[in-house]
């Protein structure tokens, strides 16, 4: 039985993925069109891909007796559909097509980067068996995903305001935002491909703790640890070692997204010789820029408070209960902390210094930043309480 709801939840999420990405074309004709049939359309198969991304959520919960968000693939897929729902609210909300069309790739990206990771169901952890799981867990993704509206909002106004044929330091951040979004699509890619195209190498190594530790490389090793011999045959690996407070193994998947994401990138700009931000910059031909400025500000109001719970609060409370310390210092703690910070440096300065505008996008966008580092590079590479995730 649970194998079966397992199959069901995963073909589910599979046909939700490519209706959403099917529903990016006739979004996008709705914003070229009069007519009205392209919205209802793409509308439509948002709403009946969301609706199949619960019914994942709900089988999968079920099948595995505990919310599933306990690993960095559910996390990432709960995440991505947080995020379409969130701006299928801000849609009916605002009546802004565009939000949907720019909102959808970058929720593909995240439920495809989380689909890069195991996918198996296995039991919880000590430190995870408890219901503030679901609790924390699931508030988090929840207020990121809303605050991350804000990021899809930001960039859809500065590619309105800003002249992107002009070197400025917006148009210039702007494009490096462009290739960040390239290189998680490079990691993507070059997960799949090495996956299915080369065999596993498990090394040992000594950590910190002097004792020993295996992984599993999937892709060539450009770093490994210090010390790390292949299992076999107890030949070094080769590559650069790094010090073993780093988890060179997940370092080195992200400097293959680097490499491959570069090339992509500059595949694109070499046959279409623009920048991406000129690329996309026709779709925001209808934007109100202050609806949008509105719409930035407005997400980070109801994402904030969300967040100060399930990031702060719920998550003090649990690690008491796990760990016995309400704070410690952990690296997912202290960037979640960041984080918080951050969006009340936001809210303080658009209410009391009357921050608008450009400045409201480019909090937005750094804003999101910041999230996705929390919950990607902070958990995959800093070895901590949360590296487990």
């Amino acid at each position: 039985m649970k194998e079966e709801l397992l199959e069901l939840s995963n073909q589910s999420l599979f046909f939700a993925f490519i209706l959403l990405v099917i529903s990016i074309i006739p979004v996008g004709i709705a914003l070229k069109s009069k007519n009205e049939w392209g919205s209802r359309i793409g509308v439509s198969m948002t709403y009946l891909s969301f609706s199949l991304q619960l019914l994942y959520f709900v089988l999968r919960w079920i099948a595995i007796g505990h919310a599933p968000v306990s690993n960095l693939y559910e996390f990432m897929t709960f995440f991505g559909i947080m995020l379409i729902g969130s701006a299928l609210i801000m849609y009916h909300m605002y009546k802004q097509i565009i939000v949907l069309l720019f909102a959808i790739p970058v929720s593909l990206i995240i439920m495809g980067y989380g689909a890069v990771f195991t996918r198996d169901a296995s039991p919880l952890i000590p430190a995870l068996q408890s219901n503030w799981l679901s609790i924390h867990v699931i508030t988090v993704a929840v207020s990121s995903a809303i605050l991350s509206i804000a990021f899809v909002t930001g960039i859809i106004y500065l590619l309105k305001v800003l002249n992107v044929d002009e070197r400025t330091k917006h148009t210039k951040g702007l494009e490096f935002v462009m290739y960040c979004l390239v290189v998680v699509v490079g990691f993507i890619i070059s997960s799949m491909v090495f996956t299915m195209t080369m065999d596993e190498k498990i090394v040992q190594f000594e950590n910190r703790e002097r004792v020993l530790e295996e992984a599993t490389y999937k892709m060539p090793a450009i770093v490994v640890n210090d010390g790390a011999v292949l299992i076999n045959d107890q030949k070094a690996i080769g590559g650069l070692e790094v010090p073993n407070a780093i988890d060179a193994k997940k370092l080195n998947s992200i400097l293959w997204a680097f490499i491959v994401g570069s090339s992509i990138y500059s595949l694109i700009r070499l046959i279409t010789k623009k920048k991406i931000i000129q690329i996309v910059k026709p779709l925001t031909s209808k934007v109100n820029p202050t609806v949008m400025d509105e719409m930035t500000y407005r997400v980070v109001i109801v994402g904030f408070p969300l967040f100060s719970l399930g990031g702060l609060l719920f998550a003090m409370i649990w690690a008491h209960q796990a760990w016995g310390r309400f704070w410690g210092w952990d690296p997912k703690e202290v960037w979640a902390l960041i984080t918080w910070l951050f969006y009340a440096a936001f809210l303080h300065l658009r209410t009391s210094k009357g921050w608008e505008g450009k400045r409201t996008a480019w909090m937005g966008i750094i804003g999101f930043g910041l999230i996705v580092f929390n919950q990607v590079f902070v958990n995959l590479v800093i070895a901590g309480l949360h590296s487990y995730a």
